[in-house]
């Protein structure tokens, strides 16, 4: 049955939609009660939380609705009745969450902090902000009051701008907030014509990618700055996969340099994006899909996202000093990062024998090195592919698994980076249960105040990731074998 043809909402939908919407209200209450506000204290724990007056309801509230909200878009993670009532769902579980303070993290403070020091002519990547002396320095995460920003210009010169427009810190992070949702708005607008080229009903698209838990948790109420990477990023894709050459369109290169440029713009919010631009670079290749025709086309995006990278480093006056900046991204060690948590169980195990053996950080490194051949590899099998098939939809999967990757080998994992291959797996004929199920377990990973329950599950957590690595690999090397 085509995507636009399903009959209106089943009882079942309907419910599901009243469901969610009813946690969601529940997620907004426990925001007032104890979400991320400016003044509440760092450094606490569930049991601290519990024992304050209104901790109990708090925790109730954030349970009960994060459990309503995960059930009602498990349901429909085959797909909603229709794209209109996906995006309409979407927007009514998203509606509670914008008029709740801050929820899920504090990072939206360290953003407002680093949109004060550049407004106030400091620069971000040269100190951090409590030495920049930004007045709401005591709102933001101990661990990231002395780091630089480890985010682009373009994402700096907008947090400035929230600053500007929102004078006080209330206002800022009003502000951010809209630019969040204005991210989300743009990926929205994307998704039917990704979908459409990708082979997908745009029904489940949108659902899978719009209407989970971590988007309006953490995209919305949270207004982090991974809703305006995805906007961009999956602007970008739609362009080069689009290839405008129609009459009154652009001409090819003139749409190749624009679909790099927005993909620069992505890459300078924050700098994940650039390993999807090699997958980019493939949708934007003419038949026939020679070598040839890989550098002559390829030139053109590549030649307008280091445009836009070199343009707004230059003009914003901060150079490239965000590229220092991300060598502090790794400074949390949870064990929700599998290197991390195999780090840890690797000295776990040096402990039972009086070692030390500091594992982590080695572990780390050989991970990112597996992720350079991974990625490496899933290009050519993509390219390979598309000289096979020219479809469109080989070089959005190949674009998602390397989004899984990143997330999968980086040093670092919080819920809400689970949104960057969930957009664009959302986009691809693979089974939605094995990614969307992460997806619900990382919705209850952090508390309303920002609380990350990681810290509180190291050993566990670390030795049951690790767990879960063995048994996917064992299963894997099985498959692998002949017969």
């Amino acid at each position: 049955m085509a995507d636009g043809s399903v009959p209106a909402a089943s009882l079942a939908a309907s419910g599901a939609r009243y469901v969610g919407l009813a946690g969601a209200a529940l997620l907004a209450v426990a925001g007032h009660l104890g979400g991320a506000l400016p003044d509440a204290p760092l450094g606490v724990t569930p049991a601290s939380i519990w024992r304050t007056p209104d901790g109990p309801a708090t925790l109730t509230c954030w349970l009960v609705g994060t459990a309503l909200l995960v059930g009602a878009w498990w349901s429909l993670r085959d797909g909603a009745p229709s794209t209109g009532w996906a995006y309409v769902t979407a927007g009514l579980w998203a509606l509670p969450l914008l008029f709740t303070p801050p929820m899920g993290s504090r990072d939206v403070y360290s953003y407002a902090c680093q949109g004060w020091t550049y407004a106030h002519g400091v620069d971000p990547y040269a100190v951090g902000v409590a030495a920049a002396g930004c007045p709401w320095v005591d709102t933001v995460a101990p661990i990231w009051r002395d780091t630089p920003a480890p985010y682009g210009p373009v994402f700096v010169l907008l947090a400035a701008l929230a600053v500007g427009l929102g004078g006080g810190l209330t206002g800022t992070i009003v502000a951010l907030r809209v630019i969040a949702v204005a991210g989300l708005l743009l990926a929205a607008l994307c998704l039917p014509g990704l979908a459409r080229a990708a082979g997908v009903p745009t029904r489940r698209a949108a659902w899978l990618a719009l209407a989970g838990p971590l988007v309006g948790v953490h995209l919305v109420a949270g207004a982090h700055n991974d809703a305006v990477m995805l906007g961009l990023l999956l602007c970008g894709l739609l362009v080069a996969i689009r290839r405008p050459v129609r009459p009154g369109a652009l001409p090819l290169a003139g749409g190749l340099l624009l679909a790099g440029a927005l993909l620069g713009l992505a890459v300078t919010v924050k700098a994940t994006a650039v390993v999807v631009v090699p997958f980019a670079v493939l949708a934007g290749v003419r038949r026939p899909y020679t070598v040839r025709a890989l550098v002559r086309d390829g030139s053109w995006l590549v030649g307008g996202l280091v445009g836009a990278v070199l343009v707004t480093s230059v003009l914003s006056g901060l150079g490239f000093g965000w590229v220092g900046g991300l060598t502090h991204s790794g400074d949390s060690e949870q064990w929700t990062s599998p290197p991390t948590a195999v780090g840890f169980v690797v000295d776990y195990a040096g402990a039972l024998v009086g070692r030390d053996p500091q594992a982590v950080p080695v572990v780390r490194a050989a991970a990112l090195l597996l992720l350079a051949g991974v990625l490496v590899v899933l290009w050519w099998r993509t390219w390979r592919a598309l000289r096979r098939l020219n479809d469109a939809r080989v070089v959005v999967r190949g674009a998602a698994l390397a989004l899984v990757a990143t997330v999968v080998l980086s040093p670092v994992f919080h819920p809400w980076y689970a949104t960057w291959p969930l957009a664009l797996l959302a986009l691809t004929a693979l089974r939605t249960t094995w990614y969307a199920l992460p997806a619900a377990v990382a919705a209850f990973l952090a508390l309303p105040d920002g609380t990350n329950l990681a810290r509180f599950t190291k050993a566990p957590g670390a030795l049951a990731m690790t767990a879960l690595l063995l048994t996917v690999l064992l299963r894997a090397t099985r498959r692998s074998r002949p017969g």
